[in-house]
């Protein structure tokens, strides 16, 4: 009889994301988010790259007590929308595109467990 085992494994990886955010007014109603998004998204399909952002409306994230996020959100008094990514050229990009948004980031946990 033979013991097999099973041995688990836990990682925890720490992601930096980046953000672009603004008033959902903004960014969901005056700003053709929703286009840029699908364009990109399109443009991503074509090279086969992994989708690697989000539109996300009120982000957990600004609950985060730094001072980066304090300023940020003494900035925007308005219901929030966020655009984020792992990717910054990504952001920078989207600041260019749209203007008027604030941009940051953040770190994040992600836990990963192997069996073996």
């Amino acid at each position: 009889v033979t013991d097999i085992s099973l041995f688990r494994s836990i990682y925890f990886i720490m992601i930096t994301y980046y953000f672009a955010i603004a008033s959902q007014d903004f960014l969901l109603r005056e700003e053709p988010v929703e286009e840029i998004l699908r364009e990109r998204t399109q443009y991503y399909n074509i090279i086969q790259k992994p989708i690697d952002f989000w539109l996300v409306r009120d982000p957990a994230f600004l609950k985060i007590n730094t001072i980066e996020m304090i300023s940020i959100k003494k900035q925007l008094t308005k219901p929030t929308a966020a655009i984020i990514s792992p990717n910054p050229k990504f952001i920078d990009w989207i600041k260019l595109r749209l203007g008027f948004v604030l941009i940051g980031q953040f770190n994040s946990s992600l836990k990963i467990t192997s069996n073996f």
